[in-house]
């Protein structure tokens, strides 16, 4: 793949009972904070930026982390947008709504 940069949400909803969901969320996104890959959190999800190959990674690595701290079972949702011959930033797609005072 390009080496241009992507934009990608990802979202971890446990099905768990052992603890409180957001307790699992919490974990997986201090992955992505210990992460080189720029990432934007929200309420349901985490936006990424990086190369393909660095969200890609990203994206197993919050995966096997949940897989080997044992959590039960979990939904990983993923949007991810790539344009061919360019970059693409959130930014780019959100500057036009941001509230300057």
């Amino acid at each position: 793949m390009h080496k241009y940069i992507i934009n990608a949400s990802i979202q971890i909803i446990p099905v768990v009972t052992d603890k409180h969901p957001y307790e699992w969320v919490d974990e997986a996104i201090s992955i992505i904070q210990k992460s080189s890959v720029k990432y934007e959190v929200g309420a349901f999800s985490t936006v990424l930026e990086g190369t393909y190959d660095e969200v890609m990674q990203l994206i197993h690595d919050v995966n096997e982390f949940l897989y080997s701290r044992g959590c039960s079972e979990w939904i990983t949702s993923l949007q991810i947008q790539i344009r061919s011959n360019n970059d693409i930033t959130g930014n780019e797609k959100t500057e036009k709504f941001k509230i300057t005072a």
